[in-house]
């Protein structure tokens, strides 16, 4: 018998609300959390727009592991990961030793590489930390998070960029399914840096003035910071605690277009397959999707591929596929922000309200979508797809279903 995996507890940090409830809130009011940079000197870069967290202290949401000890981008997985738990009701576990972590990045801990650069370039090595080899790691973020948490089993780092949100999941997934665990802490983190901005910047990428998704005056994305974890576990466990659900997870999809280091394939051939196999997986028709979570980055170029591979899978039911981004609002928080938009589905599944793309005020004839413009809609969502795409031409689709017992 296949086990079906369930969603029952949500934690997310993000430019808009600390907690999955005020972030939410905020998607459906059009909140924007971005605004220009603090965190850094952004003279000489061709924008200073960033979507920053403020107002969070991890001291907060940590119990067992010290925040001074470890980097920005674990401090935000723990906390989300001590977030979920507590929304899953889930103060502990009963084997711990089946209870696993499975993180997503696309950077790690780049904070700790750029103090070890500053104080080479300062001619002071003498003042590298002493357990940088530990700190920088991208592979500490999970390790961090069991640490906190007390869990004991699978723990995995995956750092697929942009799109390792929903890798980390469907491992989890993969993982729950096969009897490896019974309960799983799944998603991603990334904080804000230097060295993600600098990069953005070089490639002329970064909005002047806001991020606008399928608009016809789109100018780029905007770097962003978060984290997203989910509570993953099978039926039968949590049924057996009585736990609330969310949702379903029913499939994935993962493809590589290998086409280019940061540009995608114009056709979007690895996006079709990977929302194909995420269909094909769960055995769902294209006309059962009721919402799509687009990666909507707000570049020219990446929403008209991904409005041409959605066309490419869903043909005539895309006219009327309601497609928003989340981006408009909390920019692209990297390796955070298909684990975001994960419980972003979940949500839609649960209240059937679909969050809006916003800045939207000029329709592309190459971006012909119902992208939710600008104000959140009250509609039935029994199945939602979130879409990710990645530098290195990672893709992940991954499809979450209103939750119905049999």
């Amino acid at each position: 018998m296949i086990q079906r995996i369930v969603i029952t507890g949500l934690g997310v940090l993000s430019p808009i609300g600390i907690g999955h409830r005020s972030t939410w809130e905020g998607f459906l009011s059009g909140a924007s959390g971005i605004r220009p940079v603090r965190s850094l000197a952004s003279d000489g870069y061709n924008s200073n727009l960033g979507a920053e967290i403020h107002g969070f202290d991890a001291g907060d949401w940590m119990l067992n592991v010290d925040p001074g000890r470890i980097g920005r981008a674990s401090q935000l997985a723990a906390s989300a990961a001590r977030m979920a738990l507590t929304d899953a009701g889930l103060d502990g576990v009963a084997d711990s030793t089946r209870a696993g972590v499975a993180m997503g990045t696309t950077s790690g801990e780049p904070g700790e590489i750029e103090n070890f650069d500053d104080c080479w370039l300062d001619e002071k090595p003498e003042a590298v930390r002493a357990d940088f080899v530990n700190r920088y790691r991208c592979n500490s973020i999970p390790e961090i998070v069991a640490a906190e948490v007390g869990f004991r089993g699978a723990n995995i780092m995956i750092p697929t960029a942009c799109a390792a949100g929903n890798y980390a999941i469907a491992w989890a997934f993969d993982t729950l399914r096969a009897g490896g665990a019974d309960i799983m802490l799944a998603g991603g983190a990334d904080c804000f840096s230097r060295i993600t901005y600098s990069g953005f910047s070089r490639l002329g990428a970064i909005a002047g003035e806001r991020c606008r998704p399928f608009d016809r005056n789109r100018e780029g994305m905007v770097p962003g910071e978060g984290s997203g974890v989910l509570v993953l576990e099978t039926e039968a466990h949590a049924r057996t605690r009585g736990a609330r659900i969310y949702g379903e997870i029913t499939g994935y999809g993962l493809s590589c277009d290998a086409h280019h280091m940061t540009g995608a394939h114009p056709e979007g051939d690895g996006a079709v397959r990977a929302m194909r196999q995420a269909l094909d997986s769960a055995g769902h028709a294209p006309s059962e999707v009721s919402y799509i979570s687009a990666h909507g980055t707000g570049t020219p170029t990446n929403d008209r591929i991904e409005t041409a591979a959605v066309r490419r899978v869903f043909g005539e039911h895309a006219d009327l596929l309601p497609m928003s981004s989340v981006k408009s609002m909390i920019g692209h928080t990297m390796g955070a922000a298909s684990a975001i938009e994960a419980a972003v589905c979940s949500l839609a599944v649960t209240h059937d309200l679909v969050p809006p793309t916003i800045n939207y005020s000029e329709p592309d004839p190459e971006c012909d979508v119902d992208c939710v413009p600008n104000v959140a809609r009250q509609m039935p969502v029994d199945l939602a797809m979130s879409n990710a795409y990645a530098f290195g031409g990672n893709n992940a689709s991954l499809t979450i279903r209103k939750w119905a017992a049999v």
